[in-house]
């Protein structure tokens, strides 16, 4: 299985991937945790201790290793480089471990916005190509609101592209605007989880706003939530009202995706 999750910055993408990690863990399954987010948080979400958080290599900054594997160093002018450069060993050689979950963090995108035909994009985007088409592991992809990781071919290997909204009007916008690149790349599976969800009026103004997008789950407003994330601690196992209805979640497309296969 292979799950994108993305929305606007803030509404909470990391709690649902770091959760959904740690669930399909303990069920024994092996994890690969990609962190394309630029605040690059996922493994203090998830878990990971702090010795293991401290070995993570950003791949997007690697300029030896992208020169290495595309011919050409990030940043320099002109030039030619590889457009399939080498990959399959970078998930061993720089991912950190945690339990059955082994999480890589692609790191921050160029100044300037993303997009770039150049050395370190081509590299990311081979990477995450060879993760989501090779790999047999459960794979849950951390991402911001762009999905420029994705490319037309690969895209249709990601089963479930959640989109993660709050109660508030750009977000949801913001929700349609990733809807449309999804389909743009042949996504078809797209879900939305409503998030901070603290009364029946902001279910209902996620409900009327984007009435035509399938809602798979609705997280609870949750103090204890906010408290572990200012601490930078993980929301598993503590925050149990929030963890309950991503189990739910999770089941769900669990279900459907099963029914899909």
């Amino acid at each position: 299985m292979k799950i994108a999750v993305t929305g606007k910055g803030g509404v909470g993408k990391t709690t649902v991937s770091s959760v959904l990690a740690r669930l399909y863990s303990q069920q024994g399954q092996r994890v690969l945790a990609i962190d394309a987010d630029p605040d690059a948080n996922l493994a203090s979400a998830i878990g990971f201790p702090e010795s293991e958080i401290l070995k993570i290599q950003p791949l997007g900054s690697l300029s030896s290793l992208i020169e290495e594997r595309t011919g050409a160093r990030p940043g320099a002018p002109g030039g030619f480089f590889k457009i399939n450069p080498s990959v399959d060993d970078v998930a061993d050689r720089f991912g950190i471990q945690f339990e059955n979950i082994r999480l890589l963090s692609l790191g921050k995108p160029k100044p300037g916005g993303s997009g770039c035909y150049c050395p370190e994009s081509v590299f990311l985007k081979t990477l995450v190509t060879h993760l989501l088409l090779k790999k047999d592991e459960i794979l849950i992809l951390d991402m911001e609101a762009g999905i420029e990781h994705l490319g037309r071919g690969t895209a249709k290997a990601v089963n479930a592209f959640l989109i993660v909204v709050e109660p508030g009007l750009r977000s949801l916008q913001t929700a349609r605007d990733i809807r449309q690149l999804a389909s743009d790349l042949g996504i078809s599976e797209v879900f939305l989880v409503a998030n901070k969800v603290r009364h029946l009026q902001d279910r209902e103004l996620i409900q009327s706003h984007l009435s035509d997008f399938e809602i798979i789950g609705f997280l609870p407003f949750a103090w204890d939530l906010i408290e572990a994330d200012t601490k930078g601690e993980s929301p598993f196992p503590g925050c149990r009202e929030v963890i309950v209805e991503i189990e739910k979640i999770k089941k769900s497309l669990d279900t459907k995706l099963a029914a899909k296969s």
